[in-house]
């Protein structure tokens, strides 16, 4: 049986690019020229699974976007690749009238309506192009895969879907039936592109539940129908992914509110954190000439830089989860290895007369002086380089990292929060923290004070309370996420118990290992006893059939059978799904937990990703006065 990831969606993708046929197994045939025209939300898709040079592989020589200015090409098929909308469907009949291009692959990224299909088919006729509309696929894709395992549901228009839109007290129930509509379409799509049917748990009682009783449905509903359902034979598609079906524990993000605001230490969750990193891309501002300028002078202008991070960097493979020094480390190892093979790389540049060459100018050189020693040269030259690239990369994003760490004093605040969520002994005062002008900036402060406030057993007393605000105010805080705070713990019945929290599981060295940028050798970097976060410990109840007060209640679904039959089976493949929001760090956790499970497979997805910073700002909304 094939485990179960995401790169099924990889696999979709590469069909519909190849007119929804299975790549030919010999590669030797040019692929056939084609452009892709696709929506925003096309675009996040395909963006974090396919680099340009891959489109160029496959003989997208175009990709644009539908509603841009675009020319018409008269002799090439174009593969639509977008969400079945009004102006959407608009702007491919206007394509059709205006007979842009030679055929028409029309893919929809959710199920299109009858009707649009009529408006499309109207258009065609009108514009004499039905032959050229060639397929019209509807193709469940309505997700945004981010690794092998952890998918997002949307980049676009978030803030529909958003943990404030759940939450805000005004809400109207059609609004709310709207975002679970949303929700549920989209994993509707998810477990289509899986080919599997899972089976359901969730909690009762709150926005988690809605979701799972309505995809039960839809589930249900399109099982029904065994000739057109989605997960019978035919219509599974490329791959037969026959492996077992999955369990799909839906959380809620309001079971634990402190995750998200935690300040953290592993490397991608920290570029997360405190990076522009969306959709694979981090992107810097990167100064130009360190030299100070002249007083008077104009500052220097900044160059944005961004890079992929992706499954093809093995650096980032290895070490996405990683303690930060431990990253720091292996990036300093790399460039000393680097640096041992430098005079290999000037060699080979001579041998191929580049010396002075910038690095494009490699790839194109001729072959016409084709010795033993040039062939050596092209084949283990561009390697080195792409070695260089990386390590470079990653230099750049660890040590911009590393300037918010130090500036920030970021190891204080996770060593404290980390404290705080496995209730161990304090050795400083919060309102020490709180008050140093050098710790940190307004936001991290609210974030340390908003997870001491969920974490603690007794809320604080009033006169302390107004000791903390007078404290959080006078360092520029704004209080309104503490008034939302306030409300959400007020309302839900489960107070933090000890057991809610355990810590995440590594510990920083302390100030001077930052300082150092590198671990010293000898330091050995120690990681402290892993313990789950609230998510992943909900999984481990349900996935190892624990019995716990926690989840004892949680609702059972199991779309392929009739009403009350038998329901005991141990799963070994699970999705964990947080309606409301996720983040790197309960990603990493999960991810850390399945390690030490050999045989089982976990994948984690979210209806958005935010970093702590952006979640602060939805409950900052939620709670203005």
């Amino acid at each position: 049986t094939s485990t179960m990831t995401t790169s099924h969606l990889h696999e979709k993708i590469n069909r519909m690019l190849n007119f929804n046929t299975s790549p030919l197994k010999n590669t030797a045939a040019e692929p056939v020229w084609k452009v892709l025209i696709y929506d925003r939300f096309g675009q996040d898709i395909i963006s974090p699974l396919l680099a340009v040079k891959e489109l160029r592989d496959m003989g997208i020589t175009l990709h644009l976007l539908l509603h841009s200015d675009r020319d018409p090409i008269p002799d090439v098929p174009a593969i639509y690749f977008v969400m079945p909308t009004e102006e959407n469907i608009d702007r491919i009949c206007q394509d059709l009238r205006n007979q842009l291009y030679e055929s028409y692959y029309l893919n929809f990224i959710s199920a299109i309506s009858r009707s649009k299909l009529e408006d499309i088919a109207g258009a065609a006729l009108s514009a004499n192009a039905v032959t050229q509309v060639t397929k019209v696929f509807d193709q469940y894709l309505n997700f945004i895969t981010l690794e092998d395992d952890m998918f997002i549901l949307c980049n676009q228009n978030k803030e529909l879907i958003s943990y404030h839109a759940i939450n805000k007290p005004d809400i109207m129930d059609t609004e709310m039936e709207a975002i679970m509509d949303t929700i549920v379409d989209s994993l509707f799509c998810f477990f289509v592109t899986l080919g599997a049917v899972p089976i359901i748990r969730c909690p009762r009682g709150n926005a988690a539940e809605m979701v799972a009783v309505k995809l039960d449905k839809k589930l249900r509903e399109n099982l029904r129908d065994a000739r057109n359902s989605l997960f019978t034979g035919d219509n599974m598609g490329a791959g037969q992914f026959s492996f077992q079906r999955p369990l799909f524990v839906l959380a809620d993000r309001n079971l634990d509110l402190a995750t998200p605001l935690h300040h953290t230490w592993t490397y991608q969750a920290l570029i997360h954190d405190v990076l522009d990193f969306h959709l694979n891309r981090v992107s810097m501002d990167e100064s130009v000439g360190s030299e100070a300028s002249p007083s008077g002078a104009r500052p220097k202008k900044k160059n944005k830089k961004s890079y992929d991070l992706t499954a093809a960097d093995k650096f980032w493979q290895k070490h996405k989860g990683s303690p930060f020094p431990e990253v720091a480390e292996s990036v300093q190892e790399e460039l000393d290895t680097y640096r041992a093979q430098e005079d290999e790389v000037k060699r080979l540049k001579s041998i191929m007369g580049l010396e002075g060459e910038d690095e494009g100018a490699i790839s194109s050189i001729s072959m016409s002086d084709n010795t033993a020693k040039l062939t050596s040269a092209v084949s283990s030259l561009p390697e080195l380089l792409e070695k260089k690239r990386l390590i470079d990369l990653h230099t750049n994003v660890a040590t911009a990292v590393l300037d918010h760490i130090k500036s920030r004093k970021l190891d204080v605040y996770f060593e404290y929060e980390e404290k705080l969520m496995s209730k161990s002994t304090l050795d400083k005062s919060l309102l020490d923290i709180i008050s140093d002008p050098d710790a940190g900036t307004p936001e991290d402060k609210m974030r340390l004070f908003l997870i001491f406030y969920i974490t603690a057993l007794q809320p604080p007393s009033e006169s302390d309370l107004d000791q903390y605000k007078k404290a959080l105010l006078e360092t520029g805080c704004d209080l309104s996420s503490l008034n939302y705070i306030k409300q959400w713990k007020a309302f839900t019945k489960i107070a933090a118990t000890p057991s809610n929290y355990g810590n995440s599981g590594v510990k920083p060295m302390g100030q001077s290992v930052v300082n150092n940028y590198l671990v010293r050798k000898n330091r050995v970097f120690k990681v402290s006893f892993f313990q789950n976060l609230p998510v992943t410990r909900i999984l481990d109840n349900l996935m190892e059939m624990k019995s716990n007060p926690e989840t004892d209640d949680y609702r059972y679904f199991d779309p392929k059978m009739l009403r009350g039959s038998e329901r005991s089976r141990l799963l070994f493949q699970a999705v964990v799904f947080v309606v409301g929001g996720g983040n790197y760090i309960e990603y990493q956790n999960l991810v850390d937990y399945t390690k030490a499970k050999p045989g089982k497979r976990v994948l984690y997805g979210c209806s958005e990703l935010f970093n702590a910073g952006q979640f602060i700002k939805q409950l900052s909304s939620l709670g203005q006065k």
